[in-house]
């Protein structure tokens, strides 16, 4: 398969409809909640994209843009943005969609590194033609 294809098929997705139940006292999402749904989505489309078994190796330029509401929907999207020997970077991003109308727009953006290892825990390179590959 193509590089190209591969990452294509790799992109995952996720929603969720945000309840009350997941609000902190400013009645918006936990930004720690958020966090773990993008980790998630992340390790999983390293994963797919791989086929290994990954690690998070880290998490930056988390962007909390908009506050996420009770009674909205939110599509957790990842993208890999960039693999090297051992390590692959996933761009994930928060959409949030009010339940009655077309109103979209992102809330949430950020960037996670994961690793492949092996069953010992330590990395290993990934099986893939190209060594390198930068996509913007």
């Amino acid at each position: 398969m193509e590089l190209t294809e591969r990452i294509k098929k790799s992109e995952t997705s996720q929603f969720k409809v945000i309840f009350p139940c997941t609000l902190n006292d400013h009645e918006t999402l936990f930004g720690g909640t958020a966090m773990k749904w993008m980790d998630e989505v992340a390790y999983i489309t390293a994963t797919r994209f791989t086929r290994m078994k990954m690690v998070t190796v880290s998490s930056e330029k988390v962007q909390f843009l908009l506050p996420i509401k009770s009674g909205t929907i939110a599509e957790i999207i990842g993208k890999v943005v960039k693999t090297k020997n051992v390590k692959i970077e996933i761009h994930v991003d928060i959409y949030i969609e009010d339940m009655y109308s077309n109103y979209r727009q992102k809330a949430v953006d950020a960037l996670f590194t994961f690793a492949a290892i092996d069953n010992e825990n330590k990395p290993i390179p990934f099986n893939l033609k190209e060594e390198s590959l930068q996509l913007v």
